[in-house]
């Protein structure tokens, strides 16, 4: 039958049609679009993915996520109770002191629908790093605000404080570094070398072009011990799609343990810590920030899930990429693509991440080991 035969015909059939059939046909194809949006979302959404065990703070976004909240609001839920947690001392307030024995927080969080960004870095005196990053988000037109600006931006906001970070435990650590002759540190190139402060530069380079080789070695024999470790900097990392599927990200940090004061790590840092987009998924990243801030790790792996890549294959990628570069550092992330599919990679260490779907019924801890 000629094309325009066809159309005749269908002509024909059509306005022979009672009016109950004309209706029916008319909303067929909407109705199954409806209802298979809805199949998916309810085997796939809503989804919580974290860096490590953090069991409550999983449980406290599904409870904001699967009670309708958005997936913005929902991470700011999971990781503000890991901040009031102190999850494994290396989030929220009381842990993690720097040099001068202060706590002071960095978070991050980012809506991949909008692809706006709040974050701060540094920020003393004021405990509730997301939802000071959210407040950024939320009523400025900049991304990340620092230290003691970013606490009286906070404050003024409604969030309490001044507040004194530090902790009995946190500071009884710092005292114990102290006594120890401060090490170890993350100095380099610097004298006197296997004491505390204060420092002066000392000039190591033999030749001109010599830093990458020098600075190894220099770092290495300033400390006596690993600086990065399961329990000395880690972060909470979350992604969450919501009922919509809608993604948010969002992490939360009192950083590196005996930091440099004013030092700034990955969780701040779009891209490094944690990346969505709406229409591929989402990254989560834990682990030495210095190192890892440098290729931007979470960003490739949501353009690795954007150009085809499974999340598996996206996060192993990542974590090669600065192997190459820096062999001995500690690291892992997590890629959540679109479909709801999640897995991790990590280098150095072995690796846990927590998840809750629509097909659990709690929280579930995902291993990864180096190899895997």
């Amino acid at each position: 039958m000629h094309s325009r035969d066809l159309g005749e015909h269908f002509h024909h059939q059509f306005i022979s049609m009672p009016a109950n059939s004309f209706i029916i046909i008319f909303l067929l194809p909407l109705l199954s679009l409806v209802v298979g949006h809805e199949t998916v979302q309810t085997e796939e959404y809503p989804l919580v993915v974290s860096t490590w065990p953090f069991v409550e703070a999983v449980r406290a976004a599904w409870k904001a996520v699967d009670g309708g909240s958005s997936a913005v609001n929902s991470v700011v839920e999971g990781c503000s109770a890991c901040e009031e947690l102190r999850c494994d001392g290396t989030v929220g307030p009381g842990g993690s002191p720097d040099e001068n024995g202060e706590t002071t927080i960095d978070a991050l969080i980012m809506d991949a629908l909008t692809m706006e960004v709040g974050a701060v870095a540094a920020m003393r005196y004021v405990t509730d790093g997301i939802k000071a990053a959210r407040l950024v988000m939320q009523h400025t037109e900049h991304t990340l605000l620092v230290g003691e600006k970013a606490s009286e931006f906070a404050i003024s906001m409604g969030l309490p404080g001044p507040t004194n970070l530090s902790s009995p435990e946190s500071m009884e650590k710092w005292t114990k570094w102290k006594d120890g002759s401060c090490q170890p540190n993350f100095r380099k190139n610097v004298s006197p070398a296997n004491s505390c402060g204060p420092y002066s530069p000392t000039h190591y380079l033999r030749h001109p072009g010599e830093t990458c080789s020098s600075t190894a070695h220099m770092l290495t024999s300033n400390s006596g011990l690993p600086l990065v470790g399961l329990h000395s900097h880690d972060t909470i990392s979350m992604a969450v799609i919501d009922r919509m599927g809608h993604i948010a990200v969002g992490t939360s940090t009192n950083g590196a343990t005996f930091k440099i004061p004013g030092r700034v790590g990955d969780g701040p840092i779009a891209g490094s810590s944690a990346y969505a987009v709406e229409e591929v998924g989402a990254c989560c990243a834990t682990g030495d920030g210095d190192i890892m801030m440098r290729f931007l790790p979470c960003y490739q792996v949501v353009e690795s899930m954007r150009l085809g890549m499974e999340p598996k294959l996206a996060a192993k990628d990542a974590m090669a990429r600065i192997a190459r570069k820096f062999p001995d550092f500690l690291g892992a992330v997590v890629a959540l693509n679109k479909k709801g599919e999640h897995a991790g990679a990590c280098h150095g260490w072995t690796f846990k991440y927590s998840v809750r779907s629509p097909s659990m019924e709690d929280v579930e801890v995902f291993t990864v080991l180096p190899s895997d």
